[in-house]
């Protein structure tokens, strides 16, 4: 059996208790080899009141929690019966097992909750030349002058009007030629 993450359904407001809850019954009923991870989905914020800005966390899914776990009937009776959950979402009805959300969705809201580390699927490196495939330099070719893994850039010198001029690009902008 595979590990997954499901979305659950919690009361309005109850999605930090949910979470709680879940986490002391998992270690109190020994699933901690089927139920892994419970997260509240939040983003930070910044907001502006009476002329001052603050920082504030927002559920980015109010109503919902998700679960990484195995499913199994035992996994699944301890998830349900938490106080506070009203279901699993993707249950298409009684008896039925719930559908797991997919790798890219997940890998969406980790990364948004700052949770996931992106993937480095790159594999440029410095000097090495390489073509923008959008952007106002689409079609320019240039050398990668520095690769910033954590913001996902590279800085490229491209040739233009006789002149190496450094442009910063996403990852997704540059293809190897």
């Amino acid at each position: 059996m595979e590990k997954s993450w499901f979305v659950v359904h919690t009361y309005s407001g109850y999605e930090n208790k949910v979470k709680t809850n879940l986490e002391k019954r998992v270690e109190s009923m020994e699933m901690t080899d089927k139920i892994f991870r419970v997260l509240v989905p939040v983003e930070e914020e910044t907001e502006i009141k009476d002329g001052k800005s603050k920082s504030v966390t927002r559920k980015v899914f109010p109503g919902y929690v998700i679960v990484e776990m195995i499913m199994t009937d035992d996994s699944w009776y301890v998830v349900r019966n938490t106080p506070g959950v009203t279901g699993f979402v993707g249950s298409s009805g009684a008896g039925s097992k719930p559908t797991p959300l997919l790798p890219d969705e997940v890998d969406r809201i980790l990364k948004q909750m700052g949770v996931a580390e992106p993937k480095s699927e790159i594999d440029l490196v410095l000097k090495e030349t390489v073509k923008v495939k959008e952007g106002p330099f689409a079609d320019f070719t240039g050398s990668i002058e520095d690769i910033n893994m954590e913001k996902r850039k590279v800085k490229v010198f491209v040739n233009m009007f006789g002149r190496e001029t450094p442009v910063e690009l996403e990852f997704n902008q540059v293809e190897k030629i």
